[in-house]
């Protein structure tokens, strides 16, 4: 039997690199996203199966999980990697705009676990990969919205680890840092920033190792952690130096 796994996000990016280092270890990868092209040329890559899917749609993903399950039955691995940018703030931002970074990055989350979890569960012991960010951890100001939708699906795949483990699915939290794709250029920052910007097949790499054991919760490369203590134990601190300095007049 094929070992059988849902990539959603896969038509660039990690999603695309995920799908390939899978493909290469014998994995059988069926593929999600919105763009038709790109998914079935990297299918026809594979040998893989192109499912074209808003994830944020969740009577969509239903349906999709619905003919994908009548194939495979069993699915070993979900990734969750389909995300979308939210470069804008929560008083300036577009409405739509913050609405839909919610739906794409969390939500999606939560309603492809929902539809695949019957697979999920015949093919236990079976992994699911959560693609969350260091800005799940890190509230950005520049990026508000990008960070309050990873930091919800953060709280969604710690909480689905512990519930989920008595079924035997195993969940893996990734965070990555400042990554190059398509859909996430790393060119606005400083240049010596960019230093830290990674490639997707980086943080493919890990995602594939981690299958195999280990730690269920990192962060890719694993410094970046070091910034989520940070906020956490020093908020004060941290919320003055990403306001650049700047101290508030309050008026009574």
């Amino acid at each position: 039997m094929d070992k059988v796994a849902v990539v959603t996000g896969a038509s660039s990016g990690i999603g695309e690199e995920i799908a390939r280092g899978l493909a290469r270890r014998g994995w059988r990868c069926v593929l999600l996203a919105r763009r038709e092209d790109r998914l079935q040329a990297l299918a026809a890559e594979v040998g893989g199966e192109a499912e074209v899917c808003d994830v944020a749609d969740r009577e969509a993903m239903e349906a999709t999980a619905a003919r994908v399950l009548e194939r495979h039955p069993h699915i070993a691995l979900l990734v969750n990697n389909a995300g979308i940018p939210g470069r804008s703030d929560f008083v300036d931002g577009d409405p739509a705009a913050i609405e839909n970074v919610m739906r794409v990055n969390y939500l999606g989350g939560v309603w492809c676990l929902r539809a695949f979890l019957p697979g999920l569960e015949a093919a236990a012991p079976s992994h699911v990969v959560n693609m969350i960010s260091v800005a799940g951890e890190v509230a950005f100001p520049p990026s508000g919205p990008y960070s309050a939708s990873k930091h919800a699906q953060l709280a969604f795949s710690r909480a689905t680890a512990a519930s989920l483990r008595r079924r035997r699915i195993r969940v893996i939290t990734v965070k990555p840092g400042f990554v190059e794709t398509e859909g996430f250029p790393q060119a606005w920052l400083p240049g010596p920033m960019q230093r830290l910007v990674i490639g997707p097949k980086d943080v493919a790499d890990r995602v594939i190792a981690s299958l195999g054991g280990g730690r269920a919760e990192f962060s890719v490369p694993l410094y970046y952690g070091i910034l989520g203590r940070l906020q956490a134990f020093i908020p004060n601190t941290f919320a003055l130096a990403l306001g650049f300095g700047r101290r508030p007049k309050y008026h009574r």
